[in-house]
């Protein structure tokens, strides 16, 4: 068993260290020692140089990140897990949101929906394993990168050893980590792999970094809660932060991450120069040569802010041919631990996003935020991943050096060799243009090593073409099981045994020229579907057949000999192919045709498919086992035929008929949600802003008490404030800094009066206006008279963290400073008083979470859940509005009836967007009380917002809530509002369970 420091040693050390560098000494001299060399705490994953190893066998780990938090229906998470294995991945990354589990110090929650346990669950069922990234600090795009608002209120340096830091984070690791330790492999669950701390790669220049100490003890806090897993890291670049080998705080296996191409959504077609990683092999063999070339976090989409261009375009961004190029490139380095950021994106509900992201998180990914998986580069994605974990050789294959000449003819090629580390293993060769980013065809032809000798390929008198942005993985002496294809020019997907058959799926772009040889002397090669362009040449002295094909669009298949069959593919086509183990067996079956294919298993003599389908198709399976009497898909038993190696089914279907409500003609009741600026309101209840100290260290008060609103508890959602003063008669101006994160808005009120909003911007995170209080219609400062500013400040969620010694997740939100001048050179004194969630740490809704609701006053008295009794509101609908500046309240309630037991139908909420017709507004979509969606029509871009079945009772009733906050005078309404229903499919996933969502009850002490 490995032996680590104690925690109050860490700390000692922690000193020592920082003292050690404030008089130039050389701590590593100092530390080293006392740690002593790890050893395995366990045996069930190991690795070595090349990959890692689960219960002794090598693994290739194709992951993806997912967030369980950002889809809250845990009866979905096996839906989109099964999503992942279909690609052929076998893992996913997890981070974990302190924020949503300790919303008060010393409260950990971790039930209903966030508790892990159903995931692990789901997980261990659709065979995925996963990485699991605790934190404490995780960015992730998440309000203060995941640190719960009350750490403002922490004194110390967050992400360093300050101690009130790490006693903060004490409580979460310990609770977190023994949920995670648990779920452990070795407690036969999937967690094999965990990450401490976070891209831990950077510094304030006068913070002392890396903190090996710091790194240590967060290492600690996972060990000491009983995880035994290998820890790997994610440093942000090939920084080697914390590789094996650097002494405290090393981890077992160096990671790190890549993101090429940045975030510039704007521009989705510009790849710009020099951003092809090219150094990753280099900088593994110098930082950490003796664990698996690890990517922790690679490039599968963009985060897209405020004023963005929307997801669509972060897709078009990241897309296959990014994919192609960018992934191949790291198969070309000998990536084995690949994980995608992200795989699925999901939502921002209830809050969770930080300031420079709005409500969809659907990042671009693979799979929308919706669960469809309609974007072309799932299925190239898919190619790939079935690719590498169809070819074992690749794990152990040796990266060598890229040429523009060794292997290739044309110096616009550049050839890249993963060579076979033994006689018997397959070599592979990265084809891609030298200009990585051209949209040229090139001509090209290859000189490759192979077991025959070198050989110039194509052996005909034609030239080879890469297209633009395109990339290829050529192969020798690959291992067609039993038979030796000793190259191919095209990519392969995958192969398969049938009994004495072996099929062999190879496919290229449409229209290319491709060339293989494969071990089959004289043999004689039949047509036997298809019309591809193909010859072949046969030489009895080389023991080998050679053909080469051009690739048309129908699929074409060709018999060499008398049990090779050869699938000529152009890449469209392929995309219709799944690679699917059955069940309890090694055996695979190549299924053809669904929209996606999420299981097969056979008993007895049935062979049943799981399978989701969103057209009528002609199924096609190749590998059916000889028993196999019956095929039942989705549990129907199916009319077969056979073809060839083929089983043939007709799977048809009938979208089905139902209906969804056009909001626009349901009743809608309406209540006043700002009353806080009529004369009678009474804010007794309020909470009184009178700290006269702050301990927020990130920006120190300008005022004599602290207004910052996590000072008093409020960390999430719309700030409401009122300051009270006694006018002297003489007051001619009002300034006002607010601060709410990027993308944000505010409002004053005098009185009844609107001074002026502050409609915001994609970037600015405060505002310092000063308003002319003389001459504004309605307002009257008479000596002696009392009046009420009202403030309303939209907060977009509190800022990550990512470099340690800024403390950016402390910049404060609310009002940060202010002044009431008059004509006599002074200032008129202000009492100010706050709200935001009610109850602030101590919030309301433990179902929905710490985040989930703001401060306006409808979502104080919980009128955003369902059950609130609207029966004596007005009638009247968001899309007439409201006349005048302020905040309206909308409610109503529809039935559903779709038939979801076998159908999923994506449902939408879709604002019309019009500011300059509607005026200046910012909404909130309530749904069943869960917060799904938040608009600002001035900044977008988000005007569709998905909410998934489970949130949505799709055989009932359901409440939705909208908040209308009319930022000038003429008010403002909503153009158009639209529940649009996305393409039906008929689906085999499990039955999705309505997610409990407490009704509403007279809060007492509402204010």
């Amino acid at each position: 068993m490995t032996m680590r420091l104690p925690l109050f040693l860490v700390l000692a050390v922690h000193a020592l260290l920082s003292s050690t560098l404030s008089f130039g000494g050389r701590p590593d001299a100092m530390v080293w020692d006392i740690v002593e060399k790890k050893e395995l705490m366990q045996n069930i994953v190991t690795w070595d140089e090349h990959s890692l190893f689960v219960h002794g066998e090598r693994v290739m780990i194709f992951s993806g990140e997912i967030h369980p938090f950002r889809l809250p229906v845990p009866s979905l998470w096996l839906d989109v897990l099964q999503k992942i294995k279909a690609l052929g991945f076998n893992c996913v990354s997890i981070y974990i949101d302190w924020a949503l589990l300790e919303g008060k110090p010393g409260e950990f929650v971790s039930e209903g929906v966030f508790d892990l346990k159903p995931f692990f669950d789901a997980a261990t069922k659709a065979g995925i394993y996963i990485i699991a990234r605790p934190g404490p600090y995780i960015n992730a795009e998440v309000s203060g990168g995941g640190f719960p608002g009350w750490l403002q209120r922490v004194r110390g340096g967050l992400r360093t050893g300050a101690p009130d830091y790490l006693n903060a984070t004490n409580n979460y690791m310990s609770n977190i980590c023994q949920i995670l330790a648990d779920a452990q492999i070795t407690n036969g669950g999937p967690v094999i792999l965990l990450q401490p701390e976070n891209e831990y790669t950077g510094a304030h220049d006068y913070l002392p970094f890396p903190d090996a100490a710091y790194m240590e003890y967060v290492i600690q806090q996972a060990r000491d809660a009983g995880i035994i897993v290998p820890l790997i890291s994610n440093d942000a670049n090939p920084g080697g932060h914390n590789a094996p080998g650097t002494g405290l705080g090393e981890v077992d296996i160096y990671g790190h991450d890549g993101y090429p191409l940045g975030f510039d959504c704007a521009h989705p077609d510009v790849w710009p120069n020099n951003n092809l990683p090219t150094t990753y092999r280099s900088n593994h063999i110098r930082q950490s040569p003796s664990t698996p070339f690890s990517i922790v976090e690679f490039q599968g989409g963009s985060f897209d802010p405020w004023g963005g261009w929307g997801f669509e375009q972060c897709s078009a961004l990241v897309n296959h041919e990014f994919e192609r190029v960018f992934y191949k490139n790291n198969y070309a380095v000998g990536v084995t631990i690949f994980n995608l950021y992200m795989i699925y994106g999901g939502t921002n509900w209830g809050n969770l996003g930080h300031p420079g992201g709005y409500t969809s998180y659907d990042y671009g990914s693979v799979i929308k935020e919706d669960r469809t998986v309609t974007r072309e580069k799932y299925s190239e994605l898919k190619l790939e991943a079935t690719f590498i974990q169809s070819s074992p050789s690749y794990l152990t294959a040796i990266p060598g050096i890229s040429s523009t000449s060794t292997y290739s003819d044309n110096s616009g090629i550049t050839v890249t060799p993963v060579l076979a580390s033994n006689s018997t293993d397959a070599s592979f060769f990265i084809i891609r243009h030298t200009n990585y980013s051209s949209f040229a065809s090139t001509q090209y032809r290859v000189k490759l090593p192979t077991s025959e000798g070198e050989l110039t390929i194509p052996q005909t008198n034609g030239t080879l073409s890469l297209n633009g942005r395109d990339s290829k993985m050529m192969v020798t002496d690959y291992d067609v099981p039993g038979i030796r294809l000793l190259y191919s020019t095209a990519d392969i997907f995958t192969h398969v045994k049938q009994g004495d058959n072996t099929i062999l799926i190879m496919y290229a772009g449409a229209g290319e020229y491709n060339e293989f040889a494969v071990q089959s002397s004289g043999s004689q090669v039949n047509k036997i579907k298809g019309e591809a362009s193909y010859t072949v040449k046969s030489d009895n002295s080389t023991d080998f057949t050679l053909v080469y094909w051009t690739a048309t669009p129908e699929d074409s298949v060709i018999q060499i000999g008398d049990g090779l069959y050869v699938y000529l593919l152009d890449r469209n086509s392929a995309y219709n192919y799944w690679l699917t183990p059955i069940d309890s067996s090694t055996s695979k079956l190549i299924i053809i045709g669904p929209y996606l294919v999420r299981s097969a298993s056979v008993s007895s003599d049935e062979l049943r498919i799981k399978a989701d389908f969103n057209a009528s198709t002609t199924v096609e399976i190749i590998g059916v086992p000889g028993d196999v009497a019956k095929i039942f898909i989705n549990d129907m038993e199916t009319t077969t035929t056979i073809s060839g190696l083929s089983v043939i089914a007709n799977v048809t279907i009938t979208a089905p008929s139902f209906t969804v409500p056009k909001l626009s003609e349901l009743d809608w009741k309406y209540t006043d949600s700002l009353p806080e600026i009529g004369e009678e309101y009474d804010d007794s209840l309020w909470t009184v802003a009178d700290q006269q100290f702050t301990d927020n260290t990130h920006q120190p008060l300008l005022a004599t008490v602290s207004t910052y609103a996590s000072d008093y508890g409020y960390h999430t959602g719309v700030l409401v404030y009122r300051g009270h003063f006694m006018a002297t008669g003489n007051e001619i101006s009002f300034s006002l800094w607010t601060q709410g994160g990027s993308g944000f808005g505010s409002s004053i009120w005098l009185d009844s009066t609107l001074v002026s909003s502050y409609l915001g911007n994609g970037s600015a995170e405060g505002y310092q206006g000063k308003y002319n209080l003389t001459g504004i219609e309605g307002i009257e400062l008479e000596a002696g008279t009392s009046h009420v500013f009202t403030v309303v400040v939209d907060n977009t969620g509190l800022n990550e963290n990512y470099d340690p010694g800024y403390d950016d997740m402390k910049s404060p939100r609310g009002i940060l400073g202010w002044r009431l001048e008059t004509s006599k050179a002074t200032n008129t004194p202000i009492s100010w008083k706050l709200t935001g969630n009610f109850g602030g740490e101590d919030y309301q809704d433990r179902t929905r979470g710490p985040l989930n609701e703001g401060g306006l006053h409808a979502e104080r008295q919980g009128y955003h859940l369902p059950g609130t009794p609207t029966d004596k509101w007005a009638s009247q609908s968001p899309l007439e509005g409201i006349s005048h500046p302020g905040v309206a309240f909308y409610a109503t309630t529809f039935d559903l009836a779709l038939p979801s037991d076998e159908w999923d139908i994506p449902l939408a909420f879709a604002f019309t967007n019009d500011t300059a017709a509607s005026g200046a507004y910012r909404a909130q979509l309530y749904v069943n009380g869960w917060q799904f969606g938040k608009l600002t029509s001035n900044i977008g871009p988000q005007t569709v917002f998905p909410v998934p079945e489970g949130i949505l009772n799709y055989g009932g009733s359901n409440y939705v809530a909208i908040t209308l906050w009319a930022l000038e005078e003429g008010g403002a309404r909503i153009p158009g509002l639209e529940l649009v229903a996305g393409t039906p499919v008929w689906t085999s996933r499990d039955t999705v369970e309505l997610v409990d969502s407490p009704a509403w009850v007279k809060r007492e002490g509402a204010h």
